[in-house]
């Protein structure tokens, strides 16, 4: 047996075990586990706005003079869940914006609403408003939690698909394409807020 033959079948594990760790499992699996983390997300604001017509339901019967803020909680409503992003649609940096800005007009307008119980004390001591109220609070808590996971997966998928060696599989075999991670809809997000009593 020459040297030749001995290396090359030395060679041939080491080679098939680099192959093995180049991504051809770890691409699709990550790509999928964004797809769940964005489900995720849908459903969170899926809850929020299905909990949004009995929070408006409950606040018209105290306050019907708030009735502009009611409609606009109504209307951002109507908008955010027309609209939908797949899995399929996550390479778009456009229809992921278009999605938040839609979320992010609702969540403005929830603000608006509950800022109806500091100028209506008697709707706090409602305790259909109060439970409602309480249960919003835990769905934004979700939908802040199910985005920070949802961009976890996706700065994860995106460094796989451009670190060695799983960006040969994912260029050569899928044709990978970056996620795009959500962002925060409100001007001025990573201002704090001023509270005034």
């Amino acid at each position: 047996m020459s040297v030749r033959s001995i290396a090359l079948r030395l060679l041939a594990p080491m080679l098939m075990l680099s192959l093995a760790g180049c991504g051809i499992n770890s691409i699709p699996t990550s790509q999928e586990t964004v797809k769940a983390r964005w489900a995720d997300v849908q459903n969170e604001y899926q809850r929020r706005a299905d909990l949004v017509p009995n929070l408006v339901a409950t606040v018209k019967g105290y306050a019907a003079q708030e009735k502009d803020v009611l409609i606009a909680v109504t209307e951002a409503r109507a908008k955010a869940t027309s609209i939908q992003v797949k899995g399929d649609d996550l390479n778009d940096p456009a229809k992921v914006k278009q999605f938040g800005d839609a979320q992010g007009s609702l969540s403005q307008a929830l603000g608006r609403l509950l800022m109806v119980t500091e100028n209506y004390p008697d709707l706090k001591s409602n305790q259909n408003f109060l439970a409602l109220q309480s249960q919003l609070e835990g769905t934004e808590n979700r939908i802040t939690i199910s985005r920070r996971d949802y961009n976890e997966s996706v700065r994860d998928y995106n460094t796989r698909i451009r670190t060695f060696p799983e960006m040969l599989a994912a260029k050569i075999i899928y044709g990978s394409k970056p996620m795009t991670p959500f962002e925060a809809t409100t001007p001025n997000a990573q201002a704090a807020p001023t509270v005034k009593f």
